[in-house]
């Protein structure tokens, strides 16, 4: 690897590759994951700063076989951002460039290591909206965003990543551009071949660069904090929030009190919006035209969804600080670091099911132990819920023996009602052992078939997803 290495330094500079010896960057410091896990074992980072320097890169790597870890923001839940001592970890962080911003045909043309938020600003101050939002927009690269297809808060109006992206620059293992940037939302000639990259998690590609849609900004956002005392109820509420909206409804986001508790003795919430003694809360939010007679329309289905029963009480956000406080609430994440070590499930299944299955977890993990804490939360909208389980009071030697019970216990109940062990967070190194429950063999056995003409060589991302 030596030898490869100072090819690597000669044809990037000493800012283009960090490793022992060469500067002071602590490799090993860096973090892996939105939990912090510092899993960079590699002995040197790869920072390239153009698509045609990855590309070299790469070439030079297939040559030698060298396996590669592609970095973005490494806010994933997965372990998909974990690598050994012999592998090479390819980071996207100094390739930051917003290249163009098209305001008539409304898209952006972006490098893969622009945070999300960088994004966000910038379709706003050009009158735009980025559609794609989640609690890690400050961290997370836009080229992780695309690699595992992410989320988030909006994707009951506007869909997850894949739907936010037009086209797409990737280097393929043996190094070779595969350049596809497309501008256009309407293209049928062939195939579209930037889907199978979009959440293959960097096994199939490195994503270099990015044209992204925009849409036209919304003046007027609406948002409100409701509680209720049955499961049921939500469901119910989102098809009539929905009705009533008109296709307003922007984001339906479900936190049980197990996680509004602790979420809201976060240093910034301050005065929690509602009180934290009612077992179901909804953070629903829509955005349009017009901010009087949008918030006239919001009012009335909220008012009328409080005579049918359906909530219990509500509140309404009368300033953007108070909007703020209920997103902060919900986007507190860390909140949960002090159940670590714990596990954060990322499941989705048929709303109609859910209730079910819920009740089935619950029974699964008292099984194991009656004191473990379980904080639900999750976009129920879309049928995307998150469970964060810890682990409890357990001797070392025991932790993985109780880590794949858990497990079990989150992800057998799925098979039986077509859910997924993965609504948005990829699956990486975590959940590979699980994906036969909502993959089927023939789907495994293609996406091996992929993986092969691909990356013959397994150099990228080895080991990860299957």
């Amino acid at each position: 690897m030596s030898a490869l290495l100072e090819n690597l330094l000669s044809l990037l500079g000493p800012e283009g590759l960090i490793k022992s010896g060469l500067n002071e960057t602590n490799i090993k410091g860096r973090p892996t994951d939105g939990w912090g896990a510092q899993e960079c074992l590699s002995p040197a980072i790869i920072r390239p700063k153009t698509t045609q320097q990855l590309s070299d890169v790469m070439k030079l790597c297939h040559k030698a076989g060298q396996k590669v870890v592609t970095h973005g923001g490494c806010t994933n839940m997965t372990r998909g951002c974990a690598s050994t001592k012999d592998e090479l970890v390819v980071s996207l962080e100094r390739m930051t460039n917003i290249e163009s911003i098209d305001i008539a045909n409304r898209t952006m043309t972006v490098q893969a290591g622009v945070p999300l938020q960088t994004i966000q600003e910038t379709a706003d101050k050009n009158h735009l909206f980025f559609a794609l939002d989640l609690g890690a927009r400050g961290t997370a690269t836009i080229g992780g965003n695309i690699a595992t297809n992410a989320g988030g808060n909006q994707v009951i109006r506007y869909g997850m990543a894949r739907e936010q992206v037009l086209g797409l620059e990737v280097v393929l293992a043996d190094g070779r551009i595969l350049s596809s940037m497309n501008h256009m939302l309407k293209n049928n000639a062939g195939y579209d071949l930037k889907h199978l990259f979009i959440g293959s998690e960097g096994t199939l590609g490195i994503v270099t660069r990015a044209v992204l849609r925009l849409r036209p900004q919304m003046p007027s956002r609406t948002t409100a904090l409701a509680v209720t005392d049955q499961f049921s109820r939500m469901s119910q509420l989102l098809n009539h929030m929905e009705q009533a909206l008109g296709g307003k409804l922007s984001a339906f986001e479900t936190l049980w009190q197990s996680y509004y508790r602790i979420a809201c003795k976060g240093e910034n919430i301050g005065q929690p919006p509602l009180p934290d003694n009612h077992p179901f809360y909804i953070l629903i939010e829509a955005s349009g035209a017009n901010a009087e007679s949008d918030s006239e329309q919001f009012l009335q289905a909220l008012e009328s969804a409080m005579s049918q029963g359906l909530i219990t009480d509500a509140v309404l956000a009368e300033s953007l600080q108070q909007q703020q406080t209920m997103w902060a609430v919900r986007d507190n994440i860390p909140a949960l670091f002090a159940y670590q070590p714990l596990i954060l499930f990322d499941i989705s299944l048929p709303i109609s099911e859910m209730e079910g299955y819920l009740e089935e977890m619950q029974n699964n993990i008292a099984a194991i132990d009656e004191q473990l804490f379980v904080a639900t939360l999750g976009h129920l909208g879309d049928g995307n819920l998150h469970v964060a389980v810890e682990l409890g009071n357990i001797e070392e030697n025991g932790i993985e023996a109780r880590k794949r019970s858990i497990e079990r216990a989150l992800y057998t109940p799925l098979t039986k009602r077509q859910g997924s062990i993965s609504g948005e967070h990829g699956i990486g190194l975590e959940k590979k052992p699980y994906l036969s429950i909502c993959r089927s063999t023939t789907e495994i056995e293609v996406m091996k078939q992929l993986k092969q003409l691909f990356d013959p060589k397994d150099i990228l991302n080895s080991g990860k997803v299957i």
